[in-house]
Formats: C-alpha cells, sequence, structure tokens
C-alpha cells in the first residue's frame, strides 16, 4: 500500500525536477497547468485528499498539443470515478488511493480511465511505509537513491520518486468545477522491501519509462500495463513516529532514527551517499510547506529552528528563515 508521501520542492522546482527530451532530442520544462500551481502545498506528510503534483500528456487538456508534450497538474489523492452520482465525493464507500495492478481491467473505476488512457505519473520525494512488529509498526521513508545530473544544465537536486498512477475528472452532478483525482498503482514489494510490506508503488525508472507510460496515443494500454512490475531499485530509512499523524510537518517527518538502541540509523550504501550529498548541497529558493491534508489542509506548527541533520538542512535550504510559533 502507499498511504503518505512527501513533496517538498517548491511549484518551480518541480518543473525543474522533472525535465524530459521530447521526440527532437531538445529538454523541456512542463508548464503547470493553469491554476494548478496554486493548488499545490509542499508538504513533509502528505496523506490522501491532499493536492499532489502529478505530470501527465498535455493531449488530455488540448488534443491539438504536441504529442509528446507533458504539463504539470494539481490532482487530490484517491480516484473519484467520472461517473460517480452524488453530490460529495466524500460520500464515497470505498477506498480508491490506491490500485492492484493484478486488478485494474477487473474494477470500473480503475478499467474506465485504463482504457482511455488516463495515465498520470505521481510526484514525491519518496513514500512513507510501516513495518508490523509486535506491539506497533515502525514507519519507514522509502525513495530513490540520490545522485547529481551527469549533463549540464540537468536538475542536481533531489531525484523525485515517479509512481505510475491513474486519474479521472469528476464533475458534480448539480453543476461545479471538474475534479480530477488520481489512484496510486501497487505491485508486489521487491525483495529489499519485503520486510516492510508486501506492497508498494509502481515505480517508472527513468525517463523512457516515463514517457512511455504518458503517451497514451502510440503506447496502448496492454503494452502499458507491462511497465507495472516490482523493480528493486529504492532505498529507504526508518523514521520517527511523528509521521503517524497527518497533521504533522516538519523536517523531523523525514530524519532518520535510531532502531534497536544502536548508535547510528541504519543505512544501505545508496543513502549513505544520499546523505553525504545533501550534507554539501541545498537547492535555493526552498519553500517552507505550510499545510498538511485530512480532508482539507491543515496549518502545520512545527518549530524549524529544532530541526538538525543534513537532511533538513537540505531541504530547508540555506537561506530560509527560521519559522517559530
Amino acid at each position: 500500500m502507499c498511504g503518505r508521501t512527501a513533496c517538498t520542492l517548491a511549484p518551480d522546482e518541480l518543473s525543474r525536477a522533472c525535465s524530459y527530451r521530447n521526440r527532437g532530442g531538445q529538454r523541456r520544462l512542463p508548464r503547470w497547468r493553469d491554476g494548478d500551481a496554486d493548488k499545490y502545498r509542499p508538504s513533509y506528510n502528505k496523506s490522501p485528499q491532499s493536492m499532489s503534483p502529478v505530470l501527465v500528456s498535455q493531449r488530455h487538456f488540448n488534443k491539438n498539443a504536441p504529442v509528446d508534450e507533458c504539463v504539470l497538474a494539481s490532482m487530490r489523492w484517491g480516484l473519484v470515478p467520472s461517473w460517480f452520482k452524488a453530490n460529495d465525493p466524500v460520500k464515497m464507500q470505498y477506498n480508491t488511493s490506491n490500485c492492484r495492478s493484478e486488478s485494474i481491467l477487473e474494477k470500473k473505476s480503475y478499467k474506465d480511465p485504463m482504457i482511455k488512457g488516463q495515465r498520470c505519473v505521481i510526484l514525491a520525494d519518496g513514500f512513507y511505509e510501516w513495518m508490523r512488529q509486535e506491539r506497533d509498526k515502525q514507519p519507514f521513508f522509502i525513495y530513490f537513491p540520490q545522485s547529481q545530473g551527469e549533463e549540464p544544465g540537468e536538475w542536481t537536486g533531489w531525484k523525485l520518486l515517479t509512481m505510475a498512477g491513474l486519474f479521472d475528472c469528476w464533475t458534480p452532478p448539480d453543476g461545479g468545477e471538474p475534479l480530477y483525482t488520481y489512484s496510486v498503482i501497487t505491485v508486489n514489494a521487491s525483495p529489499n522491501l519485503q520486510s516492510i510490506h508486501d506492497r508498494m508503488p509502481a515505480i517508472l525508472d527513468g525517463e523512457e519509462e516515463v514517457r512511455r507510460w504518458l503517451d497514451f496515443g502510440e503506447v496502448k494500454s496492454l503494452d502499458a500495463l507491462k511497465l507495472l512490475q516490482s523493480k528493486n531499485i529504492l532505498t529507504s530509512h526508518p523514521v520517527s513516529s511523528l509521521v503517524n499523524n497527518s497533521r504533522n510537518n516538519s523536517p523531523e517527518c523525514l530524519q532518520p532514527v535510531y532502531l534497536n538502541g544502536k548508535k547510528d540509523p541504519k543505512h544501505t550504501a545508496s543513502s549513505k551517499m544520499m546523505m553525504s550529498w545533501l550534507t554539501s548541497s541545498a537547492p535555493s529558493k526552498r519553500k517552507e510547506p505550510s499545510t498538511c491534508e485530512s480532508n482539507k489542509e491543515h496549518k502545520a506548527g512545527a518549530q524549524y529552528n529544532k530541526s538538525k541533520g543534513a537532511l533538513q538542512q537540505w531541504l530547508q535550504g540555506p537561506n530560509k528563515k527560521t519559522r517559530t510559533k
């Protein structure tokens, strides 16, 4: 399952972080769909019903757009089918935050968007998962191993996690603004994550997989489904139970913690490399997340001056002013 994520980049950073090459080999920065940048709020602790950034083909909004043009959009987490009849999506009696890859074509809520090519890529710093223990659950933060861009002009900040998803557009029966929503597709957990949970998001690894997933014209549904594989490519570290409450929205949510009385958090080789990079590099223009979601967004009350460690230093940026209550 995937029930909590973090996405801390500012809107302009998101655009740079998910740049792509068009069919002519030119690197492009996806623009935000009109008004959607204002709907997105960076957060260390995003829960279902929050507005999250997704990458989609511009042809979903403009049929005359170039076939390879991508756009950033803000969509609400938790798919609301276009055929849902009630006036309030909160009245839905089933959970659509995740959809299993094995049953996409069996359930109408997901089959219709899949056949229509309504595929999206959910963007996040990473996601949280909880390992069952005897008396409680230990949360982990799971993400791509970090490395800097190798080509001139490439994004050198946090490498975003790219998760496969489906979206739909629902319009209230009595009229009103259309609501775009999405579901994260899940697959069996990879070998290195099975000890934490038996499911994981379907990860799209690299620009080519992202391109094929979004290109609903060239890549038909059955071929796109073949991209939904369990990939043993993510890394993780344990984090504080602070993340258990979605109202908590501070850098401490991502900070590695000690387990079993050990002096230092357990790191994989790739996470050690990531932490080293975070210590020596920090993006500019970092905006503080100010909200988190639980049906609607709440103001965070964390004191950032108490944050310590390399991870927080990177997330907050070198010139960020301390927030106080």
